[in-house]
């Protein structure tokens, strides 16, 4: 009776060991929702920089630059001598105001008040980021950014909502070169 239960046992084990397999998914994904995303922000983005263009073309009083970065500025005080401007992890002093494209103040200088900012090293949006590392001291621009340069899809908790295309006028008091040497 013993040896029965033994291989009885024995023939259960054997038997329920096989090869696990590979669970099927139930629902097959095409990246539809990715792709439709995709051309929501590209119709976005279009719709944004056809508006920015339509104030560029108006305005006949500044000459705009486009920048490599996918904003438009124009200056309103140059430094036209050679001179440096802020690189990885230099401080930078400036001042700023933030308005939506129709000119209607969203925060002004003295509501941000002057900032110290660490080039690429501590937080700021895209587009301002690299907008001062356009900049020498003592320089004025007026940027125009796109929303998915500014605050994008999420603004900024506060006063600027989802996907607002932004005018920051910014003025860059000083530049602090970082420290080359090594202790």
């Amino acid at each position: 009776m013993r040896i029965l239960l033994h291989a009885l046992f024995l023939l259960c084990l054997l038997s329920s060991c096989k090869t696990p397999e590979a669970r099927r998914p139930v629902n097959i994904k095409t990246g539809s929702f990715i792709s439709e995303s995709i051309n929501r922000n590209r119709e976005l983005a279009s719709r944004e920089e056809a508006r920015i263009q339509k104030i560029i073309k108006s305005d006949s009083v500044h000459d705009y630059i486009t920048s490599e970065g996918g904003f438009w500025y124009y200056y309103t005080k140059k430094d036209t001598v050679p001179g440096i401007t802020p690189k990885f992890g230099d401080i930078v002093n400036f001042n700023y105001d933030v308005k939506d494209l129709n000119g209607n103040t969203i925060y002004t200088q003295q509501e941000l008040d002057t900032i110290n900012y660490r080039i690429d090293k501590e937080e700021l949006f895209l587009g301002l980021r690299e907008g001062l590392k356009l900049m020498k001291a003592g320089e004025t621009i007026t940027f125009f950014f796109p929303s998915y340069q500014a605050y994008g899809y999420y603004g900024d908790d506060h006063k600027i909502g989802t996907n607002i295309p932004l005018m920051t006028k910014v003025t860059l008091n000083t530049i602090t070169k970082e420290s080359t040497t090594e202790n």
